[in-house]
């Protein structure tokens, strides 16, 4: 994993956890909980880029043909 894919997981977990004390202490809101899934559909999907795209960056920069 990649150091801005390792920090956006740190800000998600982080998040969850301001989320969940926000919703103990003054009561569930909706757009806060939508707002971390969001944030955490788009960790997962940083996480699924970096670990595939790793070797198709390189791949890119080869030359082709004869």
């Amino acid at each position: 994993m990649s150091g801005p894919t390792k920090a956006m997981s740190v800000i998600t977990v982080a998040a969850l956890v301001l989320t969940t004390a926000y919703t103990v202490a003054l009561g569930s809101s909706g757009w806060l909980w939508f707002g971390w899934v969001v944030l955490g559909m788009v960790t997962i999907g940083m996480a699924a880029a970096d670990s595939s795209g790793s070797t198709g960056a390189r791949r890119r920069g080869r030359p082709t043909g004869p």
